[in-house]
């Protein structure tokens, strides 16, 4: 039996959580980022590795883009989430490629600057958010036809000559 002094109801945890889109992006942001600092400590600090160079890129180029896809597919019909959560974890990407830059020197002379990292996301995001938009655009046309108003034939206006 409870005597009435028991504790209130505590607040529903989703009052306290972060929104998809921030949580999504922040979880993509911190995948790719250990995904490129492990691309770069084998590729630059484990010479054994160095005969199979072909085949660790090739892994870590399929994983990295991989994981730039987990906010496409997570958000593919919410394109304005989509491109939200997809951005922010490619600003924390390429914040922490800016900061890699400084500890190995000639990485921006063999790859590409930040900046220009910064700018082929955009535009690949930008492309896939917009390709879901026009998608959803589509579906929803097929679903619901485009009919012009009739009106009713005492609402019309003679013709005069």
């Amino acid at each position: 039996m409870t005597d009435g002094t028991s504790a209130p109801n505590p607040q529903p945890a989703t009052s306290k959580r972060w929104p998809p889109a921030l949580r999504v992006g922040i979880y993509t942001g911190a995948l790719l980022i250990v995904t490129m600092l492990g691309a770069l400590v084998m590729a630059n600090r484990i010479p054994s590795l160095e005969r199979y160079a072909l085949e660790r890129n090739g892994i870590f180029y399929t994983l990295f883009v991989m994981l730039m896809l987990v906010p496409v597919c997570r958000f593919l019909n919410q394109p304005q989430r989509m491109l939200t959560a997809s951005m922010i974890g490619w600003v924390l990407f390429v914040g922490a490629y800016d900061l890699a830059g400084l500890y190995f020197h000639s990485l921006f002379d063999v790859l590409r600057t930040p900046f220009q990292a910064l700018v082929e996301g955009a535009i690949v995001y930008g492309v896939f958010a917009g390709g879901s938009w026009v998608a959803g655009m589509l579906f929803h046309a097929r679903r619901h036809p485009i009919l012009p108003g009739r009106r009713r034939a005492g609402s019309e206006t003679p013709h005069s000559r």
